[in-house]
């Protein structure tokens, strides 16, 4: 959790990042504040603005305006010594295929200054602990997906940074690796106290590991706050998600004009109806929907309901 008496881990004001001048920005002027030993998500739509927030913050992308300081060290005035505190795991796999998995840690290990015998022995560790350790002479082409993933998490660990990034690591993996790779990242917040700055797609994600969640929408952030507290203020309504046998975009302009709907988000086959009470309303969605209706499905107020009340829109990836 937060320690009041550390220093920031990762301390963005007034950032702003804009790729062309008549372009909209990126990134539109934020402010995170992540304190020592937190998880702190980052949760939005392709396009957010997650993406460009860790560029910046891990020396990638430089800022059009404003400070970014990783654990008191100012990111664009120091690149080099930034990213000697942080560890970064993107969504792509970005191991060395022509080396063995073990070989990928003990060359970043050295390429941060550590000598043979600490490079080795950090590896084996490493390895030991994400529970790949009989996998260290393999080559990285032929680990599967999750395996893939938490050999990048070692290799991010192998100059013991103070900030971790992970940048939607769980995109593409199944279930089970998506799991052990969430107890991973708790391990590491609990026997290490280590800070872990994480973006996802994935609304139970943020929910399962995160301390406090920003919701980023367009390069703004629209609130940042503890998972609980944000469905408490925002996740008022109910999802009501219908599977259609086709696409109906009648039947969507029908639902927004219906009273008690809050919101309608239709992709295809499924339109999700954000109301503000299931009872009542869900006979007259049903009854609208006819015998276009396939499934139904209702959820009460969650970190899903309350982003479709901020943005007006469900959070698909």
């Amino acid at each position: 959790m937060v320690s009041s008496d550390a220093p920031l881990s990762l301390d963005l004001r007034q950032v702003v990042k804009r790729y062309e001048p008549d372009a909209p920005n990126a990134v539109d002027g934020i402010d995170l504040a992540v304190g020592h030993g937190e998880i702190f998500g980052l949760l939005g739509p392709n396009g957010a603005g997650k993406t460009t927030t860790i560029g910046i913050a891990t020396t990638r992308v430089r800022p059009t305006s404003g400070t970014v300081m990783v654990t008191g060290v100012d990111v664009c005035a120091h690149p080099s010594v930034a990213k000697r505190h942080i560890g970064v795991v993107t969504q792509f796999n970005t191991l060395d295929r022509a080396c063995t998995v073990e070989e990928n840690l003990y060359f970043h290990g050295r390429f941060f200054g550590m000598s043979r015998r600490s490079a080795h022995s950090r590896a084996a560790a490493l390895l030991e602990r994400f529970g790949i350790g009989e996998r260290g002479r393999t080559m990285v082409s032929a680990l599967s997906g999750g395996l893939a993933r938490r050999t990048q998490l070692a290799c991010a660990l192998m100059h013991d940074p103070d900030v971790l990034f992970l940048d939607e690591p769980t995109t593409g993996l199944d279930p089970q690796s998506r799991m052990a790779l969430w107890d991973s990242v708790r391990g590491l917040q609990e026997s290490e106290g280590m800070s872990v700055v994480l973006t996802t797609h994935y609304i139970e994600e943020a929910d399962a590991l995160c301390d406090r969640v920003a919701i980023m929408n367009a390069g703004s952030i629209l609130v940042c706050d503890t998972p609980d507290q944000i469905k408490h203020d925002f996740g008022d309504g109910v999802l009501v998600t219908l599977r259609l046998r086709q696409a109906n975009d009648r039947l969507a302009a029908q639902l927004r004009d219906t009273d008690g709907v809050l919101a309608v988000d239709p992709d295809d086959d499924v339109i999700r109806v954000h109301v503000s009470a299931a009872d009542g309303i869900v006979p007259q969605v049903v009854a609208l929907a006819g015998p276009d209706l396939r499934d139904l499905a209702v959820a009460e107020p969650s970190l899903e309901t309350a982003f479709i009340a901020l943005t007006g829109r469900a959070l698909a990836p």
